[in-house]
């Protein structure tokens, strides 16, 4: 199988986290140890940091960095989320632990596979507090929700965490292939692939990026970014949608397989 290259995405100085191996990177101005990728040469997003989090740098990387001719496996995780050994699942983890349990080398599971995901997140089972507070204009439409875990789906608690509509908004200026294709979807599903993270190889995700930062562009348009400054749900708006779209494109377009990830809190 083809080597696997992992760009762990950080937006503060991690002590120790060079031993793991991974090209470290970060998405944002500032002071930085050298042998942190910087995503603020080149072809860049830096200014949209704010709003894009680790995109800023898989921009910077689709733009500056990408190979498409190269056959290898190449992947994103994050500062605290890490994808780990199968058998590595039930492990407290930390940073004293973390190098012997992380994934390095392709595992023998994806042999059969175009690209990886994280296992999923459940979103059904809403605190009834919680869904009465932030869910309410859903429950006027619909009070079934209340009770009803298969109506709580990515669309509902995307409407309650980022801006009620917010979501139907983007999806409209999807192309046409995709648009309806995920409406569907976070209308229909209460699980979804999270963070932002996968693991594909250098042709798969050109189209990828090809995909989601032209959307995200022309969100621009109908967003734009003073608006989104009133809190943290919606100021990271543009990563958030990323994220729920990418459950599904790589889903639609890729023999994927859902691989184990884990929190580290350092």
């Amino acid at each position: 199988m083809s080597n696997l290259e992992i760009f762990c995405v950080t937006d503060k100085i991690i002590p120790n986290i060079e031993k793991t191996g991974y090209n470290i990177a970060t998405p944002k101005n500032g002071s930085f140890p050298k042998n942190y990728l910087k995503s603020d040469v080149g072809e860049n997003i830096i200014h949209k940091e704010k709003y894009y989090s680790e995109l800023t740098f898989h921009y910077w990387y689709w733009k500056n960095m990408l190979d498409v001719n190269n056959n290898n496996w190449i992947g994103f995780c994050q500062k605290r989320r890490f994808w780990i050994k199968p058998e590595s699942k039930f492990i407290d983890l930390d940073i004293n632990n973390l190098n012997e349990n992380i994934i390095k080398i392709p595992h023998e599971s994806w042999k059969m596979y175009q690209s990886i995901i994280c296992e999923p997140i459940n979103l059904y089972g809403v605190k009834k507090i919680k869904l009465i507070k932030r869910g309410w204009k859903s429950l006027i439409k619909d009070p079934s929700i209340f009770f009803n875990i298969k109506k709580q789906t990515i669309k509902l608690h995307f409407d309650m965490h980022h801006g009620y509509y917010n979501l139907d908004k983007a999806i409209d200026l999807l192309e046409q292939e995709d648009r309806e294709d995920f409406r569907n979807y976070v209308n229909s599903y209460n699980l979804y692939n999270p963070h932002i993270m996968f693991i594909t190889k250098s042709k798969i995700a050109n189209k990828w990026f090809s995909s989601l930062f032209p959307w995200l562009k022309r969100c621009e348009d109908i967003f734009s970014f003073k608006s989104l400054d009133n809190s943290y749900d919606t100021q990271r708006l543009y990563a958030f949608l990323a994220e729920r779209y990418l459950s599904f494109w790589f889903k639609k377009y890729t023999k994927y397989k859902e691989h184990p990830w884990a929190f580290v809190n350092f």
